[in-house]
């Protein structure tokens, strides 16, 4: 027979898969936003579907897959501690990218609030996965609590990032359509 899974790791696992289960629903969510996008006269160009839609499905893909590692019958931490080392680090270039297209992109001038949930919270928490990543071994209770906290942060601002999504093709399509619907010369 095959060896056990980490002890220490079983006590999360409702924990994961609430958040796992939550972050992978909220993925067919953001393809639904996205549709609708598709279906607006105004559309969104694909540079500024790069810089913000696109980083909510990856943050959301991130905490269903660190669930999912987290949940994995470890015989070990180290194993664990890499692959969400892996993870971390990987959210942390990706970060950087997510910035570098918001500031190029030109269909949308982001506000502070954007730089806030779309680049700080997200490399936050990446990073903070990160550094649980190195010390899972070590520290394990607080690491794990880390790791957790990366999760359910990066589901969150997943959840923020779909609404504010959500929000701005609502108003921006009553900004259009009262726009067009207004005679000429007003």
């Amino acid at each position: 027979m095959g060896e056990l899974a980490d002890p220490r790791l079983a006590a999360w696992q409702s924990f994961y898969v609430i958040v796992g289960s939550s972050g992978a629903a909220l993925i067919g969510v953001q393809f639904v936003v996205i549709t609708l996008v598709a279906g607006m006269r105004g559309r969104a160009s694909a540079d500024t579907i790069h810089a913000f839609a696109t980083p909510t499905v990856v943050n959301l893909a991130v905490a269903f897959l660190v669930s999912a590692i987290m949940c994995a019958p470890w015989p070990a931490l180290p194993p664990a501690s890499v692959a969400l080392g892996a993870c971390g680090l990987g959210g942390l270039v990706y970060g950087a990218i997510v910035v570098r297209r918001a500031r190029r992109q030109t269909g949308y001038e982001p506000v502070g609030e954007d730089w806030i949930w779309y680049a700080i919270v997200p490399c936050s928490a990446y990073a903070a996965l990160t550094l649980a990543a190195f010390l899972l071994s070590a520290r394990t209770r607080p690491a794990l609590f880390v790791v957790a906290a990366a999760a359910l942060g990066l589901l969150l601002t997943g959840v923020h990032n779909a609404w504010d999504t959500v929000t701005h093709i609502v108003v921006s399509a009553r900004e259009s359509s009262v726009t067009s619907e207004r005679p000429r010369g007003e």
